[in-house]
């Protein structure tokens, strides 16, 4: 839900560990993506082996073909019929652009969105979560990471430029769009689409070559283009939300000031309960369309709002600037370095002017209380009651030889999890991988043509659920015949990185990113690696993916991780067409007690969330030290104490096999 804030003179607001004071009447005004603005783009996930290398190893070596060498078939040259409507637009009077550029974000700069507002899988073919298509007057290329490289490969015709992003040499689409148009062009975009930061970056990347940035607020391109196949927006009743596949949250704008607040909402998703709760709450209704009539209301008044840019559509900004530019012409003098108005006589601000921070409500959000912890805990047990009934049920059928699609093993791991109590759903699509499907790394099985499971392949399942006092998020590798002894050695070294992430100790204030290469370094021996980041955040009976604290390669981000927080810890390993490997918990961040305390700093650590056996099968023992066999020993211990209990049957004995201690040769 978007969300704003305002308060008047000389109050004072308290967010969790800071404090804002205002001195004239402020509107503060933060946007968070429904709830959950996913930072780091849901931490992109590539692969490390570049084309035509060989990859060193302990017991062998492997070549890797480029992906396109690989293709099964040539993709047509029949000319794209969306484009070819999509630039007929290009000319018209009220549009008149040279380029287009669409994202994958929704106006709230969802990392997952409603199905009307994936206008970019719509015009490209290609449908996975990340990624840009940009498209000119005679050229399309479109932009992702290295979670999507194979995927997008597939799905793409040949009127399609693949940017690798990320990889040496791939320019980014600003620095394309310098490169194949004339200077001085007009570059579209749809503004409720790209946060304002993200729009002023754009804007400054493309003046380099006299471009000019075109806010089209009035109509969106490929909407016009799609026309009545275009799906209805979402019109569900709201408990919470359910706007968004896999998150239980709505498409709204809160704006909240000392005196009331005002909930911007299509009125047909409120029923008379909820209509109630709103009322006795003090918040009044207004149409969801209405939220820049509202931005430039607030201006008009002389209202200052609290931004933060790098969520809050350049639309909104954008209004607001403008609107404080017709104050002023009536009412005063700005600064135009940062639209803030002179002071009058008695220090307070005669005008309106803008506050740009970041939101007040991220961190309270990501930090965890103890009733919220307390549900993740809870709903990660049975949970884990669920995947245990799950893996006794696939290894038996795999074992009489029964012939499963992936697709089957997602809806079966479905039916085992909607059986516990609180599930309202799937937290993200699952990810059911047979053997080279598992490489790539957000792979979505569809009916059709999907793989079978193949006992004789490494299968990767990644999966999570909505529970309505927590959400999940695990990933396990098995195996279900004799794995290759190369296949135990990749494995047991994520495995390695995963053990080192779990018992990493460190001082209080530390961004995510210095954590990151605690999971790479048993990798990074004998030279291979993984592209994806290593942690996120995860929301509790929120967004799987939830800002703004991560575990990731990218030391752009320094948010510190505090306790309360709860992060994935899943390290990989990927060979193009051949399997992928992933292990994956949940963890929340709590206080280290340690012998010294450096600085006078706290210390902390994680405790385990998730509870699910790790396939001893798959580990060479050779390679573990004895602390790290211990630790492996000790986590099974865990699951076995605290999963059985809710187990019977089948079930009660695969978690008893598959937990028992391990003893290194």
């Amino acid at each position: 839900m978007e969300s704003a804030l305002s308060f008047s003179s000389a109050r004072m607001l308290s967010f969790s560990s800071f404090r804002i004071q205002a001195r004239s009447r402020f509107s503060f005004f933060s946007i968070s993506p429904s709830f959950c603005r996913n930072i780091y783009t849901h931490l992109p996930k590539f692969l490390i082996k570049l084309p035509g290398r060989a990859v060193s190893r302990v017991s062998a070596s492997i070549t890797a073909k480029p992906s396109s060498e690989l293709r099964k078939k040539p993709k047509s040259s029949e000319p794209d019929d969306k484009l070819v409507a999509l630039r007929e637009l290009f000319s018209r009077p009220n549009i008149n652009i040279d380029a287009y550029i669409i994202p994958s974000q929704d106006a709230h700069q969802s990392e997952f969105i409603a199905e009307c507002y994936t206008r970019r899988a719509y015009i490209s073919g290609f449908t996975g979560s990340a990624g840009t298509a940009v498209v000119t007057k005679d050229k399309a290329a479109l932009w992702t990471d290295g979670r999507y490289f194979l995927q997008a490969e597939q799905q793409l015709n040949s009127s399609w430029i693949l940017m690798r992003a990320g990889n040496l040499g791939v320019p980014t689409p600003s620095e394309w769009l310098n490169s194949v148009l004339a200077p001085g062009c007009r570059i579209g975009i749809d503004p409720f689409l790209f946060s304002s930061d993200a729009a002023e970056e754009l804007k400054e990347a493309i003046s380099q070559k006299n471009h000019e940035l075109v806010y089209l607020y009035d109509v969106n391109l490929v909407d016009e283009i799609w026309k009545e196949s275009r799906p209805k927006p979402p019109s569900k009743h709201v408990r919470r939300g359910s706007d968004i596949p896999h998150s239980p949250v709505m498409y709204a704008y809160l704006v909240v000031e000392i005196d009331g607040a005002k909930l911007f909402i299509d009125d047909v998703k409120i029923n008379p309960d909820v209509m109630h709760y709103l009322k006795n709450a003090g918040i009044e209704l207004r149409p969801y369309e209405s939220i820049l009539s509202e931005i430039e209301s607030l201006a008009a008044k002389g209202a200052c709002l609290w931004f933060d840019p790098s969520s809050v559509s350049a639309a909104i900004v954008s209004t607001y600037k403008s609107a404080c530019d017709k104050y002023v012409g009536t009412a005063g003098v700005v600064n135009e370095n940062n639209r803030t108005s002179k002071n009058g006589p008695d220090g307070r601000s005669s005008g309106p002017t803008a506050v740009y921070k970041s939101s007040p409500l991220s961190l309270p959000k990501a930090m965890k209380n103890e009733a919220e912890l307390e549900g993740m805990r809870n709903s990660h047990l049975r949970d884990a009651a669920a995947l245990a009934q799950f893996w006794a049920w696939l290894e038996e059928e795999i074992r009489n030889g029964v012939i499963l699609t992936e697709v089957d093993v997602a809806e079966k791991l479905l039916e085992f999890r909607s059986k516990q109590d609180g599930f309202i759903g799937t937290s993200f699509d699952t990810i059911s991988a047979s053997g080279a499907n598992g490489a790539i790394i957000h792979y979505k099985p569809e009916p059709g043509s999907c793989s079978i499971v193949d006992a004789e392949k490494l299968f990767l399942l990644d999966s999570g659920a909505q529970y309505i006092d927590g959400t999940t998020d695990i990933t396990r590798t098995v195996h279900f015949g004799q794995p290759s002894s190369w296949q135990k050695e990749c494995f047991t070294r994520v495995l390695q990185g995963h053990i080192a992430l779990d018992q990493a100790i460190f001082p209080q204030n530390y961004p995510g990113f210095v954590l990151d290469a605690f999971a790479r370094s048993s990798l990074w021996k004998i030279g291979l690696d993984y592209r994806h980041g290593t942690g996120h955040g995860v929301g509790a009976a929120l967004n799987v993916h939830e800002g703004p604290q991560s575990i990731s390669f990218r030391f752009g981000n320094m948010t510190p991780l505090f306790e309360g927080m709860v992060v994935s810890n899943e390290p990989g390993y990927y060979e193009d067409h051949a399997f992928g490997i992933r292990i994956e918990n949940l963890l929340h961040v709590k206080e280290v007690n340690t012998p010294n305390r450096f600085g006078g700093l706290e210390y902390l650590g994680f405790e385990k969330l998730t509870f699910v056996p790790i396939q001893s099968k798959l580990v060479d023992l050779s390679l573990l030290s004895t602390s790290e066999i211990d630790w492996l020993n000790d986590y099974h211990k865990q699951v076995w104490e605290k999963v059985s209990p809710l187990l019977d049957g089948s079930a009660y004995q695969w978690l008893w096999n598959n937990t028992r201690p391990l003893v290194k040769p």
